[in-house]
């Protein structure tokens, strides 16, 4: 085995959720920051992806805070101009 723990979906209740960690943007041009590593619960049964309530109080948290707890870095922004 992978060590990788399956846990009860909240969608459809199967034993088939795992938490991936992604890196998330959130706001628009000058309130844009990023928040990396935030857990996402996916289902390999139905295809759901969700946050938890806690995940949602943690990002809300470091919404708040951004200014005193995020890291400014130079990134490099590109328009997705293919078809949708």
């Amino acid at each position: 085995m992978n060590g990788i723990m399956s846990q009860a979906c909240d969608m459809c209740g199967k034993n088939a959720a795992r938490v991936r960690r992604v890196t998330r943007s959130f706001g628009r041009r000058s309130d844009l920051f990023v928040i990396e590593g935030v857990p996402v619960v996916v289902c390999t049964s139905c295809g759901e992806s969700y946050l938890t309530a806690e995940t949602l109080r943690e990002i809300e948290r470091l919404r708040a805070r951004r200014k005193r707890v995020g890291v400014s870095r130079c990134v490099l922004f590109v328009r997705f101009g293919g078809a949708a």
